[in-house]
């Protein structure tokens, strides 16, 4: 099986009319290490199993800006693993339960779940809602009829695979008025929730968790998570935007690092990924020695 064609290297860069832009750089260090990025490398399925203690732990991260590289937790999180364990960071910006599956990048996780028995466990941590909400053509998904069905496909993929699905609540955004946090993607995280319930397979509530940061943080703090500093008065002034463009949040594409209340900073990126490595502590309390020890050792 040979790779080497602009769809499938489109799911690792960004071709624009600015030119070539690595999307996922720590997935691709990953590919390249498993042989799946050459130009003229075949992927051999015939492999033997080695016994657990000689095989390492795999992690994949699937979903949105809010979890992809630059712009999300997703890099932060894999940081905390120990050097053995293979952490691939594939969510990209932009993308929906159903986009995400539509374009492509969905066979990118499948193809690297044909090599499982290299390793002793594969989780696969699955986020979205962002943009499955109304009014993103391409993008939205109906939240009864659809995103349901299309979060309970993957999980049940990843069963038949024997890969280890983890589902987890979108990110919250960090919007106020009157001094009061807003959680328009509570009903998604609740859909999230319960196709985890129905398919017997940890959830990480980190819509709940994060909102409940957020709103004890209070605005000013939280906009410290984001991935540029708030305008100040005097930019948002002279600026050429309305106010309201320059703080808009999910665009169909990777995150462009200005100020926003949905994307995150280095500094967001460490916050909301020590929420997700507490949780997934206590809903996949096997991988606990897997993670760095305090100190990073």
């Amino acid at each position: 099986m040979h790779y080497f064609d602009r769809g499938f290297y489109s799911l690792f860069f960004d071709f624009s009319e600015d030119g070539m832009r690595l999307l996922h750089y720590p997935a691709v260090l990953g590919l390249l290490a498993a042989g799946l990025l050459s130009s003229c490398t075949s992927v051999s399925h015939n492999q033997v199993a080695q016994p657990d203690n000689t095989r390492p732990v795999r992690l994949i991260l699937v979903g949105d800006s809010t979890m992809a590289s630059r712009s999300g937790y997703g890099d932060a999180f894999c940081q905390n693993f120990q050097p053995d364990v293979v952490c691939l960071n594939l969510a990209k910006g932009g993308r929906s339960s159903g986009s995400y599956r539509a374009e492509g990048s969905w066979d990118v996780v499948q193809t690297l779940l044909k090599d499982n028995a290299r390793y002793s466990r594969t989780l696969v941590l699955i986020q979205f809602g962002h943009n499955d909400q109304p009014g993103k053509p391409g993008r939205s998904t109906d939240l009864v009829t659809e995103f349901p069905v299309n979060m309970t496909r993957y999980v049940e993929e990843l069963k038949a695979a024997g890969a280890q699905a983890v589902l987890v609540t979108p990110l919250t955004r960090r919007t106020f008025k009157a001094g009061q946090l807003q959680n328009d993607l509570r009903p998604w995280a609740e859909a999230s929730l319960a196709v985890a319930a129905t398919q017997h397979v940890p959830a990480i509530d980190l819509n709940a968790i994060s909102y409940r940061a957020v709103q004890a943080m209070g605005e000013a703090q939280a906009d410290t998570m984001a991935m540029a500093p708030p305008p100040t008065s005097a930019e948002i002034v002279t600026s050429t935007m309305p106010v309201a463009d320059t703080i808009k949040t999910e665009r169909a594409g990777a995150a462009r690092p200005a100020f926003d209340r949905t994307h995150l900073g280095s500094k967001g990126a460490m916050f909301f990924s020590g929420m997700v490595i507490a949780e997934l502590r206590k809903a996949v309390p096997e991988i606990n020695d897997k993670l760095k020890k305090e100190g990073g050792q």
